[in-house]
């Protein structure tokens, strides 16, 4: 059977069985609507009623804040994924002759600038002011700055 075959056939079979196909997505999505309930997600119920509230939307089903509460979880471990790599590579950059001194101490330091890079890529621009620390050195012991 060639891939055009296949493919005809697998048509045939999802139109035969559109109406269970119906069925089984409704059954999956009230299996993890259930789950929900029995889940704590990493943000509390309370901060995300409270910033839905904040946006002028109420809602008593506990299982839709559970819903955003996870999907928040999941966009702020992306951002912050997607941050690290930037410092990681920011870091990895550095000059060879500072990279020598730097052996000591391996410490990733995250930078409102990585943050910013990380957020833009999901359409969120982020102004800050300058007297945010945006040096790696800034909050170190004088004595082991390099700039």
């Amino acid at each position: 059977m060639n891939y055009h075959q296949h493919h005809q056939q697998q048509q045939q079979q999802q139109q035969q069985s559109s109406g269970e196909g119906k069925h089984d997505d409704d059954a999956a999505i009230t299996e993890f609507l259930a789950s929900l309930m029995e889940y704590t997600p990493t943000i509390p119920d309370e901060l995300v009623e409270h910033y839905l509230g904040k946006s002028g939307f109420q809602c008593p089903d506990v299982r839709l804040i559970r819903l955003v509460a996870v999907a928040t979880q999941k966009f702020v471990a992306e951002v912050a994924s997607d941050a690290l790599q930037h410092c990681k590579a920011r870091q990895a950059s550095v000059v060879k002759d500072k990279r020598d001194k730097q052996q000591k101490d391996k410490r990733l330091i995250l930078t409102m600038d990585d943050l910013s890079k990380a957020l833009r890529e999901y359409g969120v621009n982020v102004k800050h002011q300058e007297y945010f620390a945006d040096s790696p050195s800034t909050g170190l012991d004088p004595a082991t700055r390099e700039e």
